[in-house]
């Protein structure tokens, strides 16, 4: 059986020790496309996109009520693999983070772990990720160089193709722009529209523009509650709520 949607989060709370992060939040996301996740600064975005691959289980005093179902299942069942669920559902941070290794190491770091040593199918993999990232052009001829000699747009691109190397379901992108240069955030904006043909993204984003561009769908959270989510067209030309127009017209956040 088909699962109606990729992700399906269901009465979810989390708490940071006494404090209430994420309220009662209820939000279905579809097999493939963008959904842009805004809102004002501490509204719970970033906390919500960590509960799709557990990310907050890192993070002492967290405790999650509620459910996130993904293809099916229900990822906080106590049955659930961790590191097989975070293989599946990949996260790209605010900051580039690459390995201090090689580009090629970079890429093949995930395969390795998963148990693929065999060099021709490693370089199989590594070209594969870096044309997926739209950055195999730009690298293939150093690829033994360390990965630290990127620009901070390539960096990202080469973060994204270390996720892809694993060959996960969802990408779950964390402000992915917030610390590149125009150019290098459009080449990142191209990727992601390239990308939801093949993933589902979850993107988090306070820039307006960026979720109006790219994303298909858009979720406006304020104060740990979800508000509205729609059609991406939808919550911006015509929103439900007027809280939403009023942040997304400027009047706050």
């Amino acid at each position: 059986m088909v699962a109606e949607y990729k992700i399906k989060a269901d009465k979810l709370n989390l708490y940071y020790g006494d404090h209430k992060a994420l309220h009662d939040i209820q939000l279905n996301i579809e097999q493939n496309g963008i959904y842009a996740l805004i809102g004002p600064s501490g509204c719970g975005k970033s906390t919500f996109l960590r509960t799709l691959n557990r990310m907050n289980d890192l993070i002492d005093g967290v405790k999650i009520d509620g459910s996130v179902v993904i293809d099916g299942q229900n990822i906080y069942d106590t049955e659930t693999d961790v590191v097989s669920l975070r293989k599946r559902v990949g996260m790209v941070f605010q900051r580039p983070n690459p390995f201090p290794m090689s580009i090629y190491d970079n890429i093949a770091y995930g395969p390795r772990i998963h148990g693929t040593k065999n060099k021709a199918t490693l370089d199989v993999i590594v070209e594969k990720s870096l044309k997926q990232a739209a950055l195999w052009e730009e690298v293939k001829d150093r690829l033994n160089k360390s990965a630290l000699g990127l620009s901070g747009g390539q960096q990202q691109r080469l973060c994204i193709a270390r996720l892809l190397a694993v060959e996960p379901d969802v990408l779950l992108m964390d402000e992915p722009t917030s610390a590149l240069d125009p150019i290098s955030t459009l080449k990142v904006e191209e990727l992601s529209q390239e990308l939801k043909e093949r993933y589902t993204i979850v993107i988090v984003t306070h820039n307006m523009q960026q979720a109006a561009r790219i994303s298909d769908y858009t979720s406006f959270f304020l104060n740990g509650y979800l508000v509205e989510s729609n059609k991406t067209d939808k919550i911006f030309t015509n929103p439900t709520d007027q809280r939403t127009e009023d942040y997304i017209t400027g009047r706050f956040g």
